[in-house]
């Protein structure tokens, strides 16, 4: 079944999104946002043969009752370059197309109810809509990741204990210093697909979005203009933060280290 109204989650690693995604899960109305292009052949993954049949899963898998369809992806290189290649066989999509937005609302929406509007001289849909996370502190960003990397606990779901592991001699300068620019090189070339379809995102800074929850939920709500947002209760996060004394440990570390013989540091 199409969806009425679809959106995008853009993400970098260890930014809230899953948090983010279970939570607007849990309210029954706003999509099954989650990483449902997560593998470099979709056809394999879903054991499918055609490029039809591939639209109608992700569909299927990321919609909920209402008609509201949410997903979940990061831009990295092979992997986005690949989605767009696959997204340009879908029905209704132009693989000549050079335009990776035009393609990518295409290939989400299928043959609109309705014609698309013109902004900015690009082709555009308003019932798709763009939610992008970022994190402000980089440095805690990139320590969270290496850490996860280590100790191989990603999520903890509330209420359950951290897994045992010794982290304390698993510090690298080098591992960390990598995903301090990897993870704004993932948001630069997120916000290079932004610039070429002209898109204004609602963006969720996750220092925010852990202070106020709820807040942040209803305003994602708001946004997608879901008309029984106001009666829906929002639930408890559904996951516990994992930054502990190890993490602020290798947050001050990796700062000394990072500005070591510097004149001026922070």
């Amino acid at each position: 079944m199409k969806p009425r109204l679809s959106y995008t989650i853009w993400f970098s690693q260890r930014t809230g999104s899953t948090l983010l995604c279970r939570a607007l899960q849990s309210t029954g109305i706003a999509g099954n946002p989650s990483e449902w292009l997560n593998a470099s052949d979709l056809l394999d993954k879903y054991q499918l043969s055609s490029y039809a049949e591939l639209q109608q899963r992700l569909w299927q898998l990321g919609t909920t009752s209402n008609g509201v369809f949410g997903v979940k992806t990061g831009v990295y290189e092979p992997y986005f370059g690949q989605i767009i290649d696959t997204f340009k066989q879908f029905p209704g999509c132009n693989p000549e197309s050079n335009n990776r937005v035009e393609v990518w609302e295409n290939a989400i929406l299928g043959a609109l109810p309705r014609a698309p509007y013109v902004d900015a001289g690009l082709h555009r849909f308003p019932n798709h809509k763009h939610i992008y996370m970022t994190r402000r502190n980089k440095v805690r960003l990139a320590v969270s990741w290496w850490k996860a990397i280590k100790s191989e606990e990603w999520h903890r779901q509330a209420g359950q204990a951290p897994v045992a592991d010794n982290l304390k001699n698993k510090y690298s300068y080098r591992a960390i210093a990598h995903l301090f620019a990897e993870c704004s090189m993932r948001e630069a070339a997120i916000q290079e697909f932004f610039a070429e379809g002209s898109i204004v995102p609602l963006t969720i800074v996750y220092e925010d979005f852990v202070l106020a929850y709820e807040v942040t939920i209803r305003n994602i709500l708001d946004y997608l203009e879901l008309p029984d947002s106001k009666n829906i209760s929002i639930a408890d996060p559904p996951l516990q933060q994992l930054a502990d004394d190890i993490s602020e440990e290798w947050v001050q570390r990796f700062r000394k280290d990072r500005q070591k013989g510097w004149k001026n540091f922070w």
